[in-house]
């Protein structure tokens, strides 16, 4: 499991995140994958392409997972 800290900052859209964190080439690829239902945080399917993921969420892509630490 990776790990991503947000650095101060209060959250991180899910896109941007997948993009960060090298899951995904681009955030017009992120937000396709996104919408295709291929993303869970917390477990759950995220449609959302802008959701704003918070310390404590875990997200899934693939065979990845990213926790989110303050």
């Amino acid at each position: 499991m990776q790990v991503f800290n947000l650095g101060g900052r209060e959250f991180i859209e899910l896109n941007n995140l997948l993009k960060v964190m090298g899951l995904v080439e681009s955030g017009g690829l992120a937000k396709t994958l996104i919408a295709a239902g291929m993303v869970k945080v917390d477990g759950v399917v995220e449609l959302r392409k802008r959701c704003k993921i918070r310390p404590g969420q875990v997200v899934e892509f693939q065979d990845e997972s990213v926790k989110v630490e303050a």
